[in-house]
């Protein structure tokens, strides 16, 4: 029988120090895009995916993500005594969104350690992995259409997107054997390359659909020089034993974890919504700077 992806982890644990003073008191990932929590993006995300157990990988000073995701019985007490009906559910049907487990990494040592902390919750099965800062607008969702790919192949499967030839050494850049489908066979996986050594333009961008023998080599990944265990590292390790693939989401993806990245986000979301857009483009329109 097929293994089905049920479970999505979101590394949440960074200091988000990009974005002080902003974050120093509250979870970069709790920043609102309009009215909407960065994170919450993803987990609507793989909820339109048809994966509903998500793993918050948290730290110290992260619990507002979760205490997002849980009930709230003051507010929603509050809300319906005041007959405030349309937020009521808002609240609630956060609440609901999904089965919500989470795990302390005690210290920051990189993406790879955020996906190994997780290795009990996950267990023996394939899931996938959403880096909050990548928000992406796609119909179907970006992670179905991974998950899709995963059905077929039952393998690995890494997003990219295509970046200008410039602008790879700024990136993870797969390094690909073949093409079917819009789905690559990746030969290799090499960090931030210079543009004369760079073999394709396909960046490496943050969804992931991955199989429980990573964890194995993860494990045996050694820190690199800054200390820290990079999941790239250990798909490459994964990649002498089994074929990975990649593969080109088709939607518009925002970077929210820069500054310009989180700004274009905010308009791009704001213009998408009835009760914002027409006022909101007039205002843009009239801007005088």
């Amino acid at each position: 029988m097929a293994a089905r992806v049920r479970k999505v982890v979101f590394p949440a644990a960074g200091l988000g120090t990009r974005f002080l003073p902003a974050t120093k008191a509250q979870p970069k990932e709790m920043l609102t895009l309009v009215d909407k929590p960065i994170i919450q993006y993803g987990v609507e995300e793989a909820l339109a995916s048809g994966i509903d157990h998500v793993i918050l990988v948290t730290s110290r000073g992260k619990s507002a993500i979760e205490d997002h995701f849980d009930i709230s019985a003051e507010l929603e007490t509050f809300l319906e005594a005041r007959s405030k009906t349309a937020l009521l559910g808002e609240v609630r049907d956060v609440a609901r969104l999904a089965n919500v487990w989470s795990v302390r990494q005690g210290e920051a040592l990189g993406l790879g350690h955020a996906v190994l902390v997780t290795r009990e919750l996950v267990g023996d099965e394939p899931f996938a992995v959403v880096l909050p800062d990548d928000v992406i607008d796609a119909e179907p969702a970006g992670l179905k259409q991974m998950v899709e790919v995963f059905d077929r192949v039952q393998g690995p499967v890494i997003a990219v997107e295509r970046v200008p030839w410039d602008r790879v050494s700024s990136y993870g850049i797969v390094e690909f054997e073949s093409e079917s489908g819009g789905v690559y066979t990746v030969r290799d996986l090499v960090e931030k390359p210079k543009r004369e050594d760079a073999t394709s333009n396909l960046a490496i961008i943050g969804r992931y659909i991955l199989t429980p023998d990573i964890f194995e080599e993860l494990e045996a990944t050694s820190h690199d020089r800054t200390g820290e265990i990079q999941l790239t590292n250990g798909i490459r390790r994964l990649l002498k034993k089994r074929p990975v693939y990649c593969f080109e989401v088709k939607g518009v993806r925002h970077d929210a974890g820069n500054k310009l990245g989180f700004l274009k986000a905010t308009v791009y979301f704001a213009l998408k919504r009835a009760d914002l857009a027409e006022e909101f483009r007039e205002y843009l329109r009239g801007l005088k700077l």
